[in-house]
C-alpha cells in the first residue's frame, strides 16, 4: 500500500506553545508531537524551528475586483497576495462588474477561485440587486448554487432602507445566512472626503460624522433582534460603534463584528501628513507623507486616537469578533490623483498580520490572534464545516499557516502580490512575517514565497 509523501513540520510551535512536530498527510494533521521513522516515512522535511502555527487564517472583507476590474485585481492575484498574508480563505465581496448578485455570478467567482488553487475564495452576495438599495438580490438562488453563499453584503453602499433591511434579515434566517451590512447613513454623507472633526475642519474637507456609522448600526442591531437573525457589521471604525455594540450583545442580540488593520493603527491625522504610529513596536517610526495623500483614503475614513483606542479595547475584549481586511485595491489612475476624485480604499491582505502581531500581540496572544483572524470569521463566514478555523491538532484539516514571529520586514509596495499599489504602509516595517501557508496539507507559500 502506498503512502501519500505528505510534509513533517519540525519544531513548530502550536499557538505560541513548546516546540512540537506536525505531519501533513492527505489533507489533515496526521499526527503531533515528536515524530519520525515509519510514521514520517516518504514525508518532506520543514525546519521550522521556532515558527508559530495558526490555524489559517480567514479573512471576511475581501475586493478580489473580478469580473470587471481586472486591471486592479484578479482572483488568481488576489488569492496569490492571501495566501503570502497567512490566509486559507477570503471572502470577496460582491462590488464587482457585474455585480455578484445572481447564481450565475457567484458562481463564476467560486470557480475562479477553485481554478487559482491558493486560497478557498467563498463569494458573498449582493443584498440587493446591483447594490442599488430598491430590491432585494436572488438571495436563495445564490444561496443554493455550488457557491453555497451564506453571507451577503452591498458593501461600498448601506442598505439604508429599513423595510429591506428588514426583509433581508427575514429570508436568510431561514438558512443561517447573515446580513453585513456598510454601515453608513447616505444622507448624513453626502460629498464626505473625510472624518468629520478638527482635521477636516482645518483642511476644509467634507466631513463623514461618526454618527452615520453609529444610527445604522442602532437600527440595525434592533432590526436583527426583533427578527431573531445574524447581522454582521463591517468595518466598524467609531468609539461610539463599539457602545452599541457592547449594548447589543449584553442583550443577546446574534450581531458580531469586524475591525480592519488600518482603523486598528492609522488616524486622520495621516490625511494632513501629521500622524504618529501610536503603538509600542512601532513608536520609532515615521510613514513619510504628504497632506492630502490618497492613500490614506478610506472608506469609513481613518478617525480619531480616541476611536483607535476604543476599536483595540474592544478587539481585546471581544466586542469586535474579527480582524478583517477591506483589502481593496485600486488601479494607479484611480488613486494617484487628487484627493476628491480618488477612490477609497486600502491593500491589506499581505500586512493584517503583521500590523496585529506588531500592535496587539501582547494584549492578545497568539491564540487571541488565532480567535480573532480565523475561528470568529470561520464560524461568521460559514467555514467551519469546510475545514477553516480550527486549531492545528490531530486530526484537524491541514489547513495552517507558519509564522517567524521575530521577523522584521520592510513594506515594498512593488514587491506585493496584488496588481495594484496603494499600501499606506510603504517603508513602514512590521514584525511577523508569514513563512509558510498550508491549504489541504498542500503549501501555498514556502519560505516566504507562493508555490505557484
Amino acid at each position: 500500500m502506498s503512502v501519500s509523501k505528505g510534509y513533517l513540520l519540525k519544531g513548530v510551535r502550536v499557538l505560541g506553545g513548546p516546540a512540537t512536530d506536525l505531519l501533513l498527510r492527505d489533507g489533515i494533521i496526521a499526527a503531533v508531537g515528536r515524530i519520525g521513522g515509519a510514521t514520517a516515512k516518504g514525508a518532506e522535511v520543514v525546519v521550522a524551528d521556532g515558527l508559530v502555527a495558526l490555524p489559517g487564517l480567514v479573512d471576511l472583507h475581501t475586493h478580489l475586483r473580478e469580473p470587471g476590474r481586472e486591471d486592479a485585481e484578479t482572483v488568481e492575484s488576489g488569492s496569490r497576495a492571501a495566501a503570502l498574508g497567512g490566509y486559507t480563505a477570503v471572502c470577496a465581496m460582491a462590488n464587482t462588474s457585474p455585480v455578484a448578485d445572481s447564481a450565475g455570478v457567484v458562481e463564476q467567482v467560486w470557480r475562479l477561485g477553485r481554478e487559482a488553487g491558493l486560497v478557498d475564495v467563498q463569494p458573498v452576495g449582493a443584498v440587493t440587486v446591483g447594490l442599488g438599495g430598491q430590491r432585494l438580490a436572488e438571495l436563495g438562488a445564490m444561496a443554493e448554487s455550488v457557491a453555497g453563499v451564506r453571507m451577503f453584503s452591498d458593501d461600498g453602499n448601506c442598505v439604508h432602507d429599513p423595510r429591506l433591511m428588514r426583509r433581508a434579515l427575514e429570508y436568510v434566517k431561514a438558512f443561517d445566512g447573515v446580513i453585513a451590512q456598510h454601515a453608513e447613513e447616505p444622507r448624513l454623507t453626502q460629498d464626505a472626503q473625510m472624518h468629520e472633526g478638527v482635521v477636516s475642519a482645518d483642511l476644509g474637507l467634507p466631513g463623514w460624522p461618526a454618527v452615520a456609522e453609529e444610527a445604522i448600526i442602532a437600527r440595525d442591531v434592533l432590526l436583527a433582534e426583533h427578527v431573531g437573525a445574524r447581522l454582521h457589521v463591517c468595518h466598524v471604525s467609531t468609539a461610539g460603534s463599539v457602545e452599541i455594540l457592547r449594548w447589543a450583545k449584553r442583550r443577546g442580540i446574534r450581531v458580531t463584528a469586524e475591525v480592519t488593520p488600518h482603523h486598528l493603527l492609522l488616524t486622520d491625522e495621516w490625511v494632513r501628513g501629521r500622524g504618529e504610529l501610536a503603538s509600542p513596536g512601532l513608536a520609532d517610526q515615521r510613514i513619510v507623507g504628504r497632506a492630502y495623500d490618497p492613500v490614506f483614503k478610506v472608506n469609513p475614513p481613518l478617525r480619531t486616537q480616541s476611536d483607535v483606542d476604543a476599536l483595540r479595547e474592544a478587539l481585546v475584549d471581544g466586542t469586535i469578533d474579527a480582524v478583517a481586511t477591506d483589502h481593496a485595491p485600486h488601479a494607479l489612475q484611480d488613486k494617484e490623483c487628487e484627493w476628491a476624485y480618488a477612490k477609497p480604499g486600502m491593500l491589506g491582505l499581505e500586512t493584517a498580520l503583521s500590523i496585529v502581531v506588531t500592535t496587539l500581540l501582547d494584549a492578545l496572544g497568539w491564540d487571541g490572534i488565532a480567535e480573532r483572524m480565523s475561528r470568529a470569521p470561520a464560524r461568521i463566514a460559514g467555514l467551519t464545516a469546510a475545514g477553516h478555523g480550527q486549531d492545528p491538532v490531530k486530526g484537524a484539516p491541514a489547513n495552517l499557516t507558519l509564522v517567524d514571529p521575530e521577523a522584521r520586514w520592510t513594506v515594498d509596495p512593488t514587491r506585493l502580490a496584488s496588481r495594484s499599489r496603494n499600501t499606506p504602509y510603504a517603508g513602514l516595517e512590521l514584525t511577523g512575517r508569514v513563512v509558510a501557508t498550508f491549504l489541504r496539507g498542500v503549501p501555498t507559500v514556502l519560505d516566504g514565497k507562493a508555490t505557484r
